[in-house]
């Protein structure tokens, strides 16, 4: 049921982590392993931390050199952070998250849950491409996590959550899911369009639109209710070309 569940591990720094990982993925029935421009990695050193068991999964990672192409298909994407508080609303427990992991995969989505660099972890702008964020709770003594072993946590859950009951098909297929790109060529054609009737403020549109953001994290958006709003934004555009901003009664 996680077949279609990617780990993605951010700028990790150390090759061991890296070898870690891939057990984890193994232990919790993930294949899917893509690392991001790492770090002076070393299969050498990565090797014997997967034990001989994950090495397949370790040897067969995808290495790319942005976030963009490590999530590249999937329909959401979860980041992982130990910040909270300002930009970083609305973040899942590990629990959370697996439900949501749980009901975008059994309804046809490929998911990507992303964990940032050992030192510093995801930036905001490395959290703005994610449907949302999950948080490991922990004792305040110490917030700081291994990778790996937040790996395993956060796979444990959608592990557990999978086992909840067999996927049965129920009637015609749905549409599929919208992928993170084109759910960020809507973002991009909505703040254009909510640019244009005056909605968005014009001096720091990208914070306004966080709450469309989150407001769209919510939904499983699928491909037909994609065309759907593509197609409300093409019309308002042409209204206000034509008419302004103001005809009638816009936005003040």
């Amino acid at each position: 049921m996680l077949d279609e569940l990617v780990v993605v591990l951010f700028r990790p720094k150390y090759p061991e982590n890296i070898g870690s990982a891939a057990r984890a993925c193994l232990n919790m029935g993930v294949s899917r392993l893509v690392v991001v421009d790492p770090y002076n990695f070393n299969m050498d050193k990565a090797l014997p931390l997967a034990t001989a068991h994950a090495r397949h999964i370790l040897t067969s990672a995808r290495i790319v050199d942005t976030l963009a192409q490590a999530v590249e298909g999937c329909t959401a994407v979860f980041g992982t952070t130990a910040r909270t508080g300002g930009w970083r609303k609305g973040i899942m427990n590990p629990e959370t998250l697996a439900n949501v992991v749980d009901d975008r995969l059994r309804t046809g989505g490929r998911v990507a849950v992303v964990f940032g660099p050992e030192d510093k972890g995801l930036t905001n702008e490395e959290t703005s491409v994610c449907s949302g964020l999950v948080t490991i709770p922990t004792s305040r003594e110490d917030t700081s996590l291994n990778l790996a072993q937040a790996v395993v946590v956060v796979l444990y859950e959608c592990f557990k959550r999978s086992l909840a009951g067999p996927f049965v098909p129920d009637g015609p297929p749905e549409e599929r899911p919208t992928t993170i790109k084109e759910q960020e060529a809507l973002f991009g054609n909505l703040q254009e369009t909510l640019l244009a009737i005056d909605f968005l403020k014009d001096d720091n549109p990208d914070y306004w639109m966080l709450p469309v953001r989150r407001f769209f994290s919510k939904i499983n958006l699928k491909r037909n209710e994609f065309n759907l709003l593509m197609g409300v934004c093409r019309q308002v555009r042409w209204f206000v070309d034509k008419y302004g901003p103001q005809a009638g009664g816009g936005a003040k």
